[in-house]
This record gives C-alpha cells, sequence and structure tokens, in this order.
C-alpha cells in the first residue's frame, strides 16, 4: 500500500537512531495529484521545510477531508516520547552492582532497579562480563518495577485489579 497525503496532514517520523528525536510536521506542500510522495513538510520543532520522502517509520495524520460542513473528526495527534534509562555501575573486588534509573516525565517517579553480579573465585577477571550482568539483572528489574507502575496505574483508573502479563 502506497503511503497518500494532502496539504494540512500530519506527519510524525520516528529517528532510525537509538535515542533520536521523534520529529511531527506539517504536509505544506504535494507535489502528485494522487498524494504520493514527497512532500513539502514544516517541521514543528524548527519551523524548517524541507522535502521529505517517507520511509517504514513514517506515519500519516490525515485532516479528516470533506467540505467544513461534513468533515470528519480530526484524529488524535500521535504521541511522542522520550524516556531515558540511565545504567550506573560499581565495581570492586570481583562483584558488580549495577542501578538503571528511570524518569518517564515530570508527572511520574522515577523507577529503579539494581542488579549483582560476583565473579567466581576461579574465574578470570574479565569486568565487561560482570558489568553486563549486573546491568542485564537490573534492566530486568527496572522492566518488572515498570509492569508493577502500570499494573497500579490500570487498577487505579478502573477500580479493579490489574494484572500486566510481561
Amino acid at each position: 500500500m502506497t503511503m497518500r497525503a494532502t496539504v494540512g496532514d500530519r506527519i510524525v517520523v520516528a529517528s532510525g537512531v537509538v535515542g533520536g528525536a521523534v520529529r511531527d510536521g506539517v504536509v505544506i506542500g504535494c507535489p502528485h495529484e494522487d498524494g504520493s510522495p514527497p512532500y513539502q513538510v514544516r517541521w514543528s520543532d524548527t519551523g524548517e521545510e524541507t522535502l521529505v520522502f517517507p520511509g517504514a517509520d513514517t506515519l500519516v495524520q490525515h485532516d479528516g477531508g470533506g467540505t467544513e460542513g461534513t468533515r470528519a473528526p480530526r484524529p488524535e495527534p500521535a504521541r511522542a516520547l522520550t524516556w531515558d534509562v540511565r545504567v550506573s555501575l560499581l565495581e570492586a573486588a570481583g562483584s558488580t552492582t549495577a542501578e538503571a534509573m528511570l524518569k518517564p516525565g515530570p508527572d511520574v517517579g522515577s523507577l529503579r532497579g539494581v542488579g549483582h553480579a560476583r565473579k567466581d573465585p576461579g574465574d578470570a577477571e574479565i569486568p565487561v562480563i560482570g558489568d553486563e550482568v549486573a546491568a542485564a539483572r537490573a534492566l530486568r528489574r527496572l522492566a518488572d518495577a515498570l509492569l508493577e507502575q502500570a499494573e497500579q496505574d490500570i487498577s487505579a483508573q478502573t477500580g479493579h485489579r490489574a494484572h500486566v502479563h510481561p
């Protein structure tokens, strides 16, 4: 299926790089009558206008079309968020501790997961392995904490005990 857009539609593009920003803009020009790409887009974050050849990481939100009196309701805009996870590691005497912290947003408290790894006394000292094991355990516990928070939030909204499958 070929992507189609018209002037006024919203374009949302996910970053091709881990940790990169999600961008959104408005189609201000569409050179093809059938609505096929490329599109001239004005980006909301910079006001810059560029020619966009959308890929699989692109979403088009249509304006509803039709005349003013018969226009369909405009769809809710896509939400674009970036959550950063910080993993801190401390290694001492063949033992590594990792702490993974997530701060989802200004209205949400931080979540934390801690993981430990210990070197077997007979093994060679290869710090990166302890880092990997401790960090993986911390991230797994952080994921569990995030699922638990989601369950609490769902329960608060519905009034019923919730369970989210991992």
